[in-house]
């Protein structure tokens, strides 16, 4: 069987999956409550059921009509400084609500469940860059109710042997479909490429850069950006690897190399050629300074080869999506 039920799949990350296995030629459906994505992304010829994972009988409902057999779940909050101003409702949407997912796919004989995770699981690491047995020790509430996810899939798939899953820890996502047909289109996104692009369309009058006293060569916080299409293609993958009949794995996905938050502005007041005004302001909670990610593993493993590896054309596709929208 290869129908997929992906939750969240009208959001950023979920509709360049959705693009992705519908282009691998899996038949997908979409499960998303729309209160951070758009029915428009769900391209054809993916479905779209408006829900939310709250509403457990018409989950069930679902699962049995459509004889489900995988799962990707992206449905969850990713903001860490609201996760710290807010921790109940990340527990509540981000851990009650997977593990009700979970025990869902259980009763339904779903064999196959790719997780959307985090980085942050990792909290300020010991070593960069972060391999998937370095120490979990979250410092926010967003990276600790994503690690309760992570454990409660982990004890799900050793209970249940016909269950198996991958854990996707995904470092800093930006860009766009490079053919211009999805990109990041949430309210409020404070994603930094994208931020950075809307000031330089006049969208926002300036962008803020929260710390700079970290210990990294410029005093910014460094990250490791990977393109949200090559993401994507991790998905698909990983879906494949499980349904080869492989053994449950974690995985990190971002591309091995960091750019501080001076030199991505840079590279986007390049791209632009606008140079915006740029705010110097004190840390946020819940900051680690740096954050790079070891792939290693997932390109031994998966075979996984990013296609769009290069700051410029990440950066490049996410200034001329916002171009293209309001």
């Amino acid at each position: 069987m290869n129908k997929v039920l992906v939750t969240g799949g009208a959001g950023y990350i979920g509709s360049h999956t959705v693009l992705a296995l519908n282009e691998a030629g899996y038949e997908t459906v979409v499960y998303d409550n729309l209160s951070t994505g758009f029915e428009k992304s769900v391209l054809a010829p993916a479905r779209f059921v408006r829900g939310d994972l709250e509403d457990t009988d018409k989950l069930k409902d679902l699962l049995a009509r459509e004889n489900i057999s995988s799962i990707i779940h992206f449905a969850a909050h990713i903001s860490v400084p609201e996760s710290v101003e807010k921790p109940l409702d990340y527990y509540c949407n981000n851990s009650v609500n997977t593990i009700k997912l979970i025990r869902a796919a259980l009763d339904y004989k779903v064999q196959e469940f790719i997780f959307s995770s985090t980085a942050a699981v990792y909290g300020i690491p010991d070593y960069t860059p972060v391999p998937e047995t370095a120490p979990l020790q979250p410092i926010n509430p967003y990276g600790r109710s994503k690690l309760l996810s992570e454990m409660t899939l982990q004890d799900a798939g050793y209970a249940h042997p016909d269950f198996n899953y991958v854990i996707l820890r995904y470092f800093n996502v930006a860009g766009a479909d490079p053919e211009g047909r999805l990109g990041q289109s949430t309210p409020g996104a404070t994603h930094l490429i994208k931020t950075a692009s809307k000031c330089a369309l006049g969208k926002q009058k300036q962008l803020s850069v929260f710390g700079t006293d970290f210990p990294t060569f410029d005093g910014s916080g460094v990250r490791d950006y990977i393109h949200v299409t090559d993401l994507a293609d991790a998905h698909v993958q990983s879906l494949q690897y499980l349904k080869q009949g492989n053994k449950s794995d974690v995985f990190n996905c971002g591309y091995g190399r960091g750019y501080s938050v001076r030199q991505i502005i840079d590279v986007v007041k390049q791209i632009s050629g606008s140079d915006f005004p740029v705010l110097e302001t004190g840390r946020r909670q819940g900051d680690p300074g740096e954050l790079i990610c070891d792939p290693g593993k997932i390109k031994r493993v998966l075979g996984w080869q990013p296609k769009l590896d290069d700051i410029g054309k990440i950066a490049a596709s996410a200034y001329e999506w916002e171009k293209s929208i309001d």
